[in-house]
């Protein structure tokens, strides 16, 4: 299940969205595993819908770029109610980590120290492209419309951003 909602004007956030429910649509009819995983979409995630979900979930995926998020308290409250959490260490995920410890927590990707030395390096998605496999071939399924058949350019910015503007 993943939650979210993007503002009217927010392009890339409805974007990004749309390609989540589009890859959901292909994974929920796939003949060989859309009967054992499902993806969905909360749509309009709020508190009234979090009241709901949080109590349920066992698990909690809380990432971003390490030092570029404020401190959220979703993350908390998912961990009050039992659910493990991965995630970077970022945002409250930091503050998780200073109080029942980092050993409770499954903290992956760089830390603070790490993105501010790749920023001075200066980063360079087509080198990760190039590299890893698995992450071109995820690329290459979204800029040549596997998950928008009828509309193979729909998500072409959501590629542009992601080779050529992400940090």
């Amino acid at each position: 299940m993943i939650g979210g909602k993007a503002a009217p004007g927010y392009h890339m956030a409805k974007m990004i969205i749309k390609l989540i429910t589009s890859v959901g649509n292909i994974i929920n009819n796939d003949p060989v595993v859309g009967d054992r995983l499902k993806v969905i979409y909360l749509e309009n995630y709020r508190v009234s819908l979090a009241e709901k979900v949080i109590p349920a979930a066992d698990l909690s995926q809380q990432i971003s770029t390490a030092g570029t998020e404020a401190s959220g308290t979703g993350n908390m409250k998912f961990m009050l109610n039992g659910a493990l959490t991965i995630g970077t260490m970022d945002g409250a995920n930091v503050e998780m980590a200073e109080e029942p410890g980092e050993e409770n927590l499954f903290i992956f990707g760089m830390r603070v120290e790490d993105v501010e030395a790749l920023d001075k390096k200066g980063y360079n998605a087509k080198e990760y492209y190039d590299r890893i496999p698995e992450l071109r071939q995820a690329m290459d399924q979204i800029r040549d419309g596997r998950f928008s058949p009828r509309e193979p350019d729909l998500f072409k910015d959501v590629v542009n951003m992601l080779m050529n503007h992400d940090r």
